[in-house]
């Protein structure tokens, strides 16, 4: 396994649409525990294939506490099928946006099909914080960011911020 270096915003292939899995192989599975690694060691709680390069609809989970046995998730070609009505707010933060935070309303509960690593079909019924963890990272796979979720003076100040430290690094 290899921790993979971490997409960084103002990066455009944060904005780019990630294309389907086509089969579940040797080489996804590898991808997976990479990028369980990557976010178990960045810490996170969620990684979508585009933010370590990879232009891909694949993303790990693991949302159990510091103190639980982990549990990751992999989601190939994962899909909102069904969103509540009901809302709920969390303040979400994302490794390509280090430091970070905001609140962010989305729906109180999904329902997400996906292909596991097996390639079998499944589907999960996820609320709380899983939820909203699917949905984050289901939208970086559609080139959508959190921030995108948030006014937009907040969004203008942070972007200004991250390209400005990214022109800042580029001449140094």
């Amino acid at each position: 396994m290899t921790i993979k270096p971490l997409i960084i915003l103002p990066d455009p292939l944060l904005r780019q649409v990630s294309a389907p899995v086509e089969r579940v192989d040797d080489a996804v599975r590898r991808l997976a525990d990479d990028m369980l690694e990557t976010m178990y060691d960045a810490p996170g709680i969620g990684l979508a294939a585009i933010q370590i390069g990879e232009p891909i609809r694949m993303l790990v989970i693991d949302v159990s506490k510091e103190d639980e046995e982990k549990t990751p998730l992999t989601f190939v070609n994962p899909e909102i099928v069904e969103r509540s009505d009901a809302l709920s707010v969390y303040e979400e933060g994302c490794l390509s946006i280090p430091d970070y935070y905001a609140e962010v309303e989305r729906p109180e509960k999904v329902r997400v099909t996906y292909v596991d690593l097996a390639g079998a079909a499944r589907e999960i019924e996820a609320d709380g914080l899983l939820a909203t963890c699917l949905q984050h990272e289901i939208d970086h796979l559609n080139g959508t960011l959190f921030i995108d979720h948030i006014s937009k003076l907040k969004r203008d100040m942070v972007v200004k911020k991250f390209t400005k430290a990214a022109r800042n690094k580029a001449v140094a």
